[in-house]
């Protein structure tokens, strides 16, 4: 007598339950991922621009200044930086694009519904030829506490932010916090 060869509809149903359960396991963890992984992109976008800015000042010996732009070709002088940024030479440190300013690079508007806000409503911050960051306009006084920007996904997850602070020698560092709800 043949055995016939294959699967039992039992061992079919019991293949896919389990298929089914490690599925149910994975699909949340891998939104974490993705949404963790659009996260640190985004703030790390915007460090990478600010080095590059900082960078920039040292080496060309002039102002840069990085603001929260909406349309890539002025400063919209706002605290909110999720509409995208510019980065800009700006010859005579007021903080807004004039005739003899060149933009070094844009960043477009986030694509999500993620925030991105600065503290103390900065809504620049500008390298002197030395790397120090200032963020009052037409001055060369440095910042005297670091201003941070914080990052949240949208719909807000509470325990986790993105934070990315600059110091007054022109230094910005990129953290996350875990349910503190402040980047300090």
């Amino acid at each position: 007598m043949k055995r016939p060869s294959g699967f039992t509809v039992i061992e079919f149903l019991f293949v896919m339950t389990i298929a089914g359960i490690l599925t149910a396991i994975a699909i949340p963890s891998f939104k974490y991922v993705t949404a963790s992984n659009r996260v640190a992109q985004e703030i790390n976008g915007l460090l990478g621009d600010l080095q590059y800015a900082r960078a920039e000042a040292i080496k060309e010996g002039f102002w840069v200044t990085a603001c929260a732009s909406a349309d890539g070709a002025s400063c919209s002088g706002t605290n909110s930086w999720r509409t995208g940024w510019i980065i800009f030479s700006d010859i005579n440190n007021n903080q807004s694009v004039n005739g003899g300013d060149l933009i070094l690079r844009t960043s477009a508007a986030f694509s999500g519904t993620d925030t991105l806000l600065a503290d103390n409503s900065m809504t620049s911050v500008t390298f002197n030829r030395e790397g120090f960051a200032s963020m009052y306009p037409g001055t060369a006084t440095a910042i005297t506490v670091p201003v941070t920007l914080k990052l949240n996904t949208a719909p807000q997850n509470t325990q986790w932010e993105r934070c990315l602070a600059i110091t007054a020698v022109g230094g910005t560092t990129s953290t996350e916090r875990n349910g503190t709800g402040n980047c300090n």
